[in-house]
């Protein structure tokens, strides 16, 4: 029998499992959960808005009923930028403060049809863009959570739930996931719908999930997809190749990125018979930052048009520079970067069949920032994002102030399921960075 203690503490896959086993009652899971938000959250502020009753009544349903699906009696939060027809959604603007959807995301409907129990709506940033919202990082409340799914992030990392729903237009899943350090999964482009979901980017937006372990974001993915076989994570058996990529942009890491993703290679050795070594990226994938860039601020540019037009004073001075930028770009120049970035994938999907199974690269340039009035650079994810692979973070090391540092796993186009086996391998053989609070100097042998 599962401990009745505590329970805010078990993974999404634990939870899971003894609920579905009848071990714990989703009641109890959920007062737990209600416990430890009535502790932290004033401090944190992941939480934009609560469903307390209606996940009550909805936990004692599912007590009373047949198991539902995957998710059965899990309280989970939802990120503020996909509808809800309980809960209002503002997409972190006052634009949309009395915003009452009439419908769920789909990707939401599918968690609920899967037996989920949203607790919540936890803080994006406004429009998931940069400008921050009130969250601060559980693991030191000076720093920055990251962003755009600050309060995702943070919920998970702080137990006050154990799964959290997330999207991704530049670094919104992978950068928060190592600043708060959960394992936060951003999968294959097109996996989950965006239906339902505010959009930046059509090119570029995609949903994922944070959770405490690589089989959690696997449950999560597959309630949000429907690719329920996404659970059952295969051990390695291939030859696996791990490839070490810096990428053009690894000048902006600092010590503690560096010294991460070397650990992260050493112990890749155990399970990589194929071997590890540092690989580079094709000549047609070169500066593909300032490629995701460029599309994705004409995008934003097109889609807050709305906006711009009819509540023009309530955008932030931060979001109306980021439109301006947009507006100031031609469609000449974004449809190049459109052409560039369908021969980056084409290369990339080469590269993968030829040299490389996994590659292993920087999640952010280093530890959470000192700062709450900017959310991070997301530079170690935009090529990623740009060229629809799936991402999963890893917690790999701390920093100088003792908060997490994370690597990102990236598989090629598709190959969602070899990410994750991969990723639960080099999981295996991580010890808990954030208890431990190495020191980066211990890995300065590795850097070499």
């Amino acid at each position: 029998m599962t401990s009745l203690k505590n329970l805010a503490n078990l993974s999404a896959t634990q939870a899971a499992k003894a609920l579905a086993q009848r071990e714990i009652k989703a009641e109890d899971l959920l007062n737990d959960c209600l416990n430890q938000i009535g502790i932290r959250e004033p401090e944190v502020h992941a939480w934009v808005s609560f469903a307390k009753i209606h996940a009550q009544t909805q936990a004692r349903e599912l007590d009373r009923g047949p198991i539902q699906g995957i998710l059965h009696g899990l309280p989970i939060g939802v990120k503020d930028l996909f509808d809800t027809h309980d809960l209002p959604t503002n997409y972190g603007s006052p634009i949309y403060g009395n915003n009452h959807p009439i419908c769920d995301a789909v990707s939401v409907s599918l968690m609920r049809e899967a037996g989920a129990i949203v607790l919540g709506k936890t803080v994006t940033t406004e429009f998931a863009s940069f400008k921050p919202g009130p969250t601060r990082n559980p693991r030191n409340l000076d720093h920055t959570p990251g962003g755009s799914s600050s309060g995702s992030a943070a919920a998970v990392a702080d137990y006050m739930v154990p799964l959290a729903t997330g999207s991704q237009t530049a670094a919104s899943i992978i950068r928060p996931a190592s600043y708060c350090g959960v394992v936060g999964y951003k999968p294959s482009y097109g996996k989950i719908s965006i239906g339902g979901v505010k959009s930046l980017s059509v090119t570029l937006d995609t949903l994922g999930v944070f959770g405490r372990t690589v089989s959690d974001v696997a449950l999560g993915v597959a309630a949000m997809s429907a690719d329920h076989d996404l659970m059952n994570i295969a051990p390695l058996e291939s030859k696996i190749r791990i490839g070490i990529c810096k990428t053009d942009d690894f000048a902006h890491a600092q010590a503690e990125t560096a010294a991460a993703l070397s650990l992260a290679g050493f112990a890749a050795k155990a399970f990589a018979n194929g071997g590890v070594g540092e690989i580079a990226l094709p000549m047609d994938c070169a500066k593909l930052s300032e490629t995701q860039t460029t599309i994705m601020l004409f995008e934003m540019a097109k889609s807050f048009t709305f906006e711009k037009l009819n509540h023009f004073d309530q955008i932030s001075p931060t979001l109306k520079a980021i439109i301006e930028r947009g507006d100031a770009i031609t469609y000449d120049h974004y449809h190049a970067a459109l052409l560039k970035a369908k021969l980056a994938r084409a290369a990339i999907k080469q590269l993968f069949a030829d040299q490389v199974d996994i590659l292993i690269a920087p999640s952010a340039t280093g530890e959470a920032p000192k700062t709450l009035e900017q959310t991070g650079d997301p530079i170690f994810s935009r090529g990623w994002t740009l060229l629809g692979l799936p991402c999963i973070n890893l917690t790999v090391t701390t920093g100088p102030n003792g908060l997490p540092v994370g690597v990102t796993l990236v598989a090629g186009p598709g190959q969602d399921r070899l990410l994750l086996s991969a990723a639960s391998a080099l999981a295996q053989q991580l010890s808990d960075p954030v208890s431990i609070n190495l020191n980066v100097c211990c890995f300065n042998r590795f850097l070499s």
